[in-house]
């Protein structure tokens, strides 16, 4: 096995195990036990008990929303991380130098895009429920 082959392999198996390690420490969701009668006409009275327990539609397309984001950002340090050990093992090859300083660059304009798409994405989800 040619050492960038093992670069490739070793790069793909610290992503993978990124995106594993993250979604297992990504906060999971709470399943309580349904409310009693009591306890909904309260929330009815104050106001509070309208929608509760379902998410609007709004909040489903920015939860996916923010997933794909999450796992683009993901994807784009992976890519920096991959472009950084190019450059690592390039040896001074100018050729190989050149392609990890664009994977490199790549991965950042990746992740810039990422970030501000998911502030837009906030943003626009939020002064649209309001």
């Amino acid at each position: 096995m040619k050492l960038s082959e093992r670069v490739k392999t070793a790069v793909l198996a610290a992503g993978l195990a990124l995106a594993g390690i993250s979604a297992v420490m990504a906060p999971s969701a709470a399943y309580a036990s349904p409310a009693t009668d009591q306890v909904r006409r309260g929330l009815s009275a104050t106001g509070l008990g309208s929608g509760a327990g379902s998410l609007q539609l709004q909040d489903k397309v920015k939860n996916i929303i923010n997933t794909i984001l999450y796992v683009v950002g993901i994807l784009s340090v992976v890519v920096v991380i991959y472009g950084g050990v190019q450059y690592t093992i390039s040896t001074g090859d100018q050729s190989k130098v050149t392609s990890a300083k664009n994977t490199i660059i790549y991965g950042l304009v990746g992740l810039a895009i990422s970030i501000l798409a998911y502030a837009i994405v906030n943003f626009v989800v939020t002064k649209l429920g309001s």
